[in-house]
């Protein structure tokens, strides 16, 4: 493989993929601009709603299923979105208990931001800064509303499935821990709670 800065001949990727021909590759959007040139290439995609709202990532995915259809690819392509997820026993632990780890990693998530907005472009900072300032004065009730996955099961389930008709959600990253705060024990429950009590409703 030559390129303009690089030259490569007989590179191999180790340890070689188990699966044949290749594992799926779904290529990652972060920028208003990425979900259409994705969408064009006809490749599955990949998306956050670390730093936007559900809301507003919606109208991102329209951009992305309208250049989909554009370029004459069959279907709608398939969106996957990672998202801060909690899932509990009750509406009312699930919303209680992470919320320290979830409001910590926002605010780290808005120090992560100020630093990556010093290496882009002017518009893209602006754009980068102006989320900042949102994460650190985010409510967490405005949150739990907008961006993450929180409740019990049949609540994420719902969700889920509001989801599926409104953006074609073909499935998401859970992100069980965001901030890495909440006890290990808790973990394993929203695990296996979600494995057995959310999962197998959406398995044909």
């Amino acid at each position: 493989m030559t390129g303009v800065y690089h030259r490569f001949k007989n590179v191999t990727v180790v340890p070689r993929p188990y699966q044949r021909p290749t594992p799926p590759i779904r290529i990652a959007a972060s920028t208003p601009d990425t979900f259409p040139a994705i969408g064009r290439r006809g490749m599955p995609i990949f998306a956050s709603v670390r730093h936007t709202s559900w809301a507003a990532l919606a109208e991102q995915i329209r951009t992305y299923h309208e250049a989909w259809e554009a370029a004459g690819h069959p279907g709608k392509g398939q969106v996957f979105v990672s998202a801060p997820t909690y899932v509990a026993e009750t509406d009312d632990r699930a919303c209680s208990e992470p919320r320290d780890s979830i409001m910590h990693f926002y605010h780290e998530q808005a120090n992560l931001l100020e630093g990556a907005a010093r290496l882009v472009d002017p518009e893209t900072a602006a754009r980068r800064l102006q989320r900042v300032e949102q994460l650190r004065n985010a409510d967490y009730d405005e949150a739990v509303r907008t961006n993450a996955l929180v409740g019990s099961p049949d609540t994420i389930a719902e969700k889920l499935q509001s989801l599926q008709a409104e953006i074609a959600l073909s499935g998401i990253l859970a992100e069980l821990n965001c901030g890495g705060l909440i006890p290990h024990d808790r973990v394993l429950t929203a695990m296996r709670l979600m494995c057995e009590a959310v999962k197998p409703r959406f398995t044909a």
